[in-house]
């Protein structure tokens, strides 16, 4: 009741204008992109509190120390260790599999900065929890934020990544000179080793 009361007052105050689709009806992988600058967290939190989703996030470890560790789990973040992606995947997994619902907000495209590629974490995890994968986006040049369609992925990583690009191709996050273009690695390596 009080982030929904919260979320209501930030949108009015605003300059962003929070559009798009509706919240998923049930837990998913909720994308974060692009995400290009802190200010996306904030833009999150309002998305999530506003449709009453219950999310978790991953945060590096030393987001957590000391007095800020308790304001960071009240936020829903995990803390993790991303010196090993596949043990953050595993961990996530474990969480789902305890019987812990909520939709697990993941920016792919890494923190805050120009990358050659997406992380393929987020397309892992879903895969292996089966859940659904939800597009939120912020976008500077519209100036809105919010959730695009949630869908299955279906195995067909060129194929699930093309649908991923075409919603995320005018989208430009806060920082339009920071963005990663959603493309995976093993896309890439994929595309060579067939070449």
């Amino acid at each position: 009741m009080l982030r929904r009361l919260v979320s209501r007052v930030y949108w009015a105050c605003s300059r962003w204008t929070l559009a798009g689709e509706p919240a998923p009806q049930r837990p998913s992988v909720l994308i974060g992109a692009p995400h290009t600058s802190n200010w996306d967290f904030v833009l999150m939190l309002g998305i999530a509190w506003h449709y009453g989703i219950d999310i978790r996030w991953l945060g590096k470890r030393g987001l957590f120390a000391g007095w800020r560790g308790p304001i960071m789990r009240r936020l829903g973040g995990i803390p993790v260790d991303r010196s090993d992606p596949s043990r953050v995947v595993a961990e996530v997994v474990e969480h789902m599999r305890a019987g812990e619902v909520f939709s697990l907000v993941v920016t792919p495209d890494g923190t805050r900065g120009a990358n050659e590629y997406w992380k393929s974490g987020f397309y892992r995890i879903a895969r292996e929890t089966g859940l659904p994968v939800t597009l939120g986006f912020v976008d500077r040049t519209t100036m809105t934020t919010g959730l695009g369609p949630t869908f299955e992925l279906t195995g067909d990583v060129p194929a699930d990544m093309s649908r991923i690009r075409a919603f995320y191709a005018d989208k430009a996050g806060l920082r339009p000179h920071l963005r990663t273009e959603p493309r995976l690695r093993s896309e890439v390596d994929a595309e060579d080793a067939a070449a």
